[in-house]
């Protein structure tokens, strides 16, 4: 317990000072981030070949880290553009394109008994994890500025979602929610870590004015629900290969992925509010 004490606090601090630190330290952290939840999904997406895993998995994080880091660099300034983020996609598209190719030809030569559902891992880094926090980026660069409360809103209705679903179900739960994937999991927490959810999403409509009180409605429900998803799709992930964690970067907490899986799950729901909203 105190080890999980420890672990959460430094990772909280970390959090905090990547956030709070401007656009390229948050850039720098979320970076970190994705390449750790790549890494990991590599490990448990190919873990059932008997040779080249390492290079497989490295291969799947560096395809999985182009959109964030090409996307990331521009928003940061990192990257001058000619024309902005729109100009570059078509070329970034062939890239992707190309490298994919260079995979499947890759697999070819590797002699797999399962080239093709390796193919397919790879672009599940892709789909899964680099896209949603790219996305990220975005909606924290909403307006072409880095705004860090609007990133501390969205990480804290995650975290007390997540939270308090714990809390709650682990001292009132009884009914369970889904146990075919996640056996621990009960209607008392969920609903607990929602109406939960909404109650910070409305104490934090009163201090952090980067969304308006319906856009922090609507982020609550996304988050209460889709986030609550997003942690079933990793548990039925981690259960198809039968792991409890996806990683030990945290110790007591288990992984990048164990973290932030309800986080990434979340990113495209949120990035779609903001799209009607605006369009």
């Amino acid at each position: 317990m105190k080890q999980r004490a420890i672990s959460a606090v430094l990772f909280v601090l970390a959090m905090l000072g990547g956030v709070f630190g401007g656009a390229i330290p948050f850039f720098l952290l979320f970076g970190l981030i994705t390449g750790g939840c790549l890494w990991e999904l590599g490990g448990i997406l190919f873990g059932k070949e008997n040779e080249y895993v390492t290079l497989r998995r490295v291969l799947a994080t560096a395809l999985g880290m182009m959109p964030y880091l090409v996307y990331g660099g521009i928003k940061t300034g990192l990257f001058n553009v000619k024309g902005g983020t729109e100009s570059l996609l078509p070329g970034l598209v062939a890239v992707v394109m190309v490298v994919v190719f260079l995979l499947i030809l890759l697999e070819l030569f590797l002699a797999s008994a399962q080239p093709f559902t390796n193919v397919g891992h790879y672009l599940t880094g892709l789909a899964y994890v680099s896209i949603p926090f790219a996305m990220f980026l975005g909606i924290a660069h909403w307006d072409d500025q880095y705004t860090p409360l609007r990133v501390i809103g969205l990480l804290s209705l995650n975290w007390a979602n997540d939270t308090f679903a714990y809390l709650v179900g682990s001292q009132i739960g009884k009914t369970p929610f889904f146990s075919r994937i996640s056996p621990k999991k009960t209607w008392e927490g969920t609903i607990g870590g929602m109406v939960c959810t909404f109650l910070a999403a409305w104490l934090l409509s009163h201090y952090i004015p980067s969304f308006s009180f319906g856009q922090w409605m609507a982020l609550a429900a996304c988050v209460a629900v889709f986030g609550t998803l997003g942690d079933l799709v990793e548990s039925m992930l981690k259960r198809s290969v039968n792991i409890k964690d996806s990683g030990a970067i945290l110790p007591g907490h288990g992984g990048f992925l164990d973290r932030f899986d309800s986080f990434i799950f979340i990113q495209p729901f949120v990035w779609l509010i903001f799209w009607l909203q605006t369009s």
